[in-house]
């Protein structure tokens, strides 16, 4: 059996089931085409082992005067093959003879022309320009209009076309008022007696109501009804009623719904699915993944007669469906906020108000500091987890988790309690302004203290960079002089030794002339610097007078002498 759906043509359309049910040899299909297994215990029945509330002949595989299938060659054909039909069986034809001409009335190619010959429909299939009267026979003729002919619906004199696309479907309604679906091809229909009712063409992947769980707000499918307004009494006393003919499903993945026919429950998997048996009705939608939820509860007793209302977090999965409809619940929350509050209530009536002020939540994680809250903790958390787990699998339910997150004492204890407690946490919260006030004191006076010490520490830096720059300089300052003045010792030194070597080359030359006349010569030039060397302000005096002649001798020769030293300049 195809698995988009695990009901017959008529309760659930969009799966071939008869076809399958007849390969397969199915024995329910063969005992009675319209009596079907009678189903199990709704309990028990396991989704993969599921019978079909009905099994009967496809609508469309039933051979039906007139009703032609319109398959992959389109609408054209399937027009003639009626026609074809009706003109064997004695009936006017369906399609015109007339031909096409070079002017009148135009008919586009994709069109068709509707003409009510009498009450009778008459098409013009063939594109182009069709004459009027006097030029064709248009006797008891009227041109009616034109058509699409890939419309989803064409309605004319009795004549019905239906095509629907991939994500359509058509509810029809027969003239023996038989409910159909159409959701894959078409149609063409011409009724004699009664007619074809196309009551809506249903986008199947947007329904328009969407059903949201009451509690958790999550979307758990989208249903759409589809009506049929039938009229009851004649004249003007008559009165018109719709009623609901098929509906539509769109069930996403790991979600389900639930089918009623009498007393049996049967589920249908994700998918697209319509039901059209009036036997068959819609009872709920389920997730069955998991959800989570946050449940306040009831006033409850303690074993003192202390009333405490608790808050309890439930996470749970949502296994078997038709047991939780079995029972009556429409919504898992509702069957566990019952069983919770009897569960809950019946162990808080065996402790003690003492026990229980002492905590605060009860979940997985226990209390930072085990005392006597503790048995209290294990006690609450494990029992009221195994018994609500018990209790959940008679509803088909997986419980995963449960905690008490908050509980809330009532009555004139809860009151003393509630100012103790107010004051408790006034004081605490004094003392917490209190510490964080010291706190921010001392931080601020380590703060200032980190801040000089990270000033003295520059400072010092700073100082010992500014000792190191002078020193640093000192040493280069003593080392340049050093260097200079040894250069300047060392270039006096060459230079010294430069003239002396000179002196005694020149010595050594003198020394080295024979010629006498050249010696004197050379002696007087000599003396002639000598002379020089005292400067042109110098005063020679005689240092003796032997005789007046020797005396005038001499004084002539040293003026003679010092004019020349005059006038020679230094080099």
């Amino acid at each position: 059996m195809d698995a988009r759906s695990e009901f017959d043509g008529t309760t659930v359309l969009g799966a071939n089931d008869e076809r399958d049910m007849r390969a397969s040899g199915d024995k329910s299909y063969a005992n009675g085409h319209g009596k079907g297994k009678a189903a199990a215990s709704a309990a028990d029945t396991a989704p993969r082992n599921l019978v079909p509330f009905v099994n009967t002949i496809e609508y469309l595989d039933q051979h039906r005067p007139f009703f032609v299938r319109c398959h992959e060659d389109g609408l054209i054909p399937a027009l003639q093959k009626l026609d074809s039909q009706l003109i064997s069986a004695g009936h006017p034809a369906l399609i015109s003879k007339m031909r096409p001409m070079d002017w009148g009335r135009e008919i586009s190619p994709g069109q068709i022309g509707l003409i009510n010959r009498a009450g009778w429909p008459e098409l013009l299939v063939r594109p182009g320009k069709y004459a009027g009267f006097p030029f064709r026979n248009w006797w008891a003729r009227k041109f009616e209009g034109r058509q699409g002919v890939s419309d989803a619906v064409v309605q004319f004199q009795g004549l019905t076309a239906v095509q629907v696309s991939q994500n359509q479907a058509a509810v029809v309604s027969d003239p023996q008022n038989q409910i159909f679906v159409i959701r894959s091809g078409g149609f063409v229909a011409l009724a004699l007696q009664g007619s074809y009712d196309v009551l809506a063409v249903v986008d199947q992947t947007h329904l328009q109501t969407a059903i949201k769980d009451s509690m958790t707000g999550q979307v758990l499918g989208h249903v759409q009804e589809v009506r049929m307004t039938s009229a009851l009494g004649r004249g003007a006393k008559g009165t018109k009623q719709d009623y609901v003919v098929a509906t539509f499903l769109n069930i996403p993945a790991n979600n389900c719904a639930i089918l009623q026919r009498g007393d049996e429950l049967q589920q249908i998997p994700a998918g697209q699915h319509v039901i059209t048996n009036p036997n068959v009705t819609f009872r709920a939608l389920f997730t069955r993944g998991e959800c989570q939820i946050e449940m306040p509860s009831k006033d409850i007793m303690t074993k003192d007669q202390v009333p405490v209302s608790l808050t309890i977090y439930l996470k749970w999965q949502l296994e078997e469906p038709l047991k939780l409809t079995t029972h009556g619940y429409v919504s898992p929350y509702d069957a566990l906020r019952d069983k919770s509050q009897s569960i809950l209530t019946q162990i808080v009536a065996h402790l003690e108000y003492a026990s229980m002020v002492k905590s605060r939540t009860l979940g997985p994680e226990l209390e930072e500091h085990p005392g006597d809250s503790t048995a209290f903790l294990d006690s609450l958390r494990a029992r009221a987890m195994d018994d609500l787990h018990l209790a959940a699998l008679e509803y088909g339910i997986v419980l995963k988790d449960l905690a008490v997150i908050d509980r809330k004492f009532k009555g004139e204890i809860a009151a003393t309690m509630d100012h103790l407690t107010r004051r408790a946490l006034e004081a605490q919260v004094e003392a917490a302004n209190v510490d964080r006030e010291n706190s921010n004191r001392v931080k601020k006076e380590e703060g200032q203290l980190q801040v000089a010490q990270v000033q003295a520490r520059q400072r010092q830096a700073v100082a010992d960079s500014d000792a190191y720059t002078v020193v640093s300089k000192a040493r280069a300052d003593a080392q340049a002089s050093a260097i200079a003045a040894e250069a300047k010792a060392q270039s006096i030194r060459i230079q010294a030794a430069a003239e002396a070597d000179a002196i005694k080359m020149k010595a050594r030359a003198v020394a080295e002339i024979e010629d006498a006349f050249a010696r004197e010569v050379e002696l007087k030039r000599l003396e002639i610097q000598r002379v020089a060397a005292f400067g042109n302000k110098a005063v020679f005096v005689p240092a003796s007078e032997p005789g007046m002649a020797s005396g005038m001798s001499n004084a002539m020769t040293l003026g003679m002498a010092a004019g020349m030293g005059r006038d020679v300049r230094p080099q």
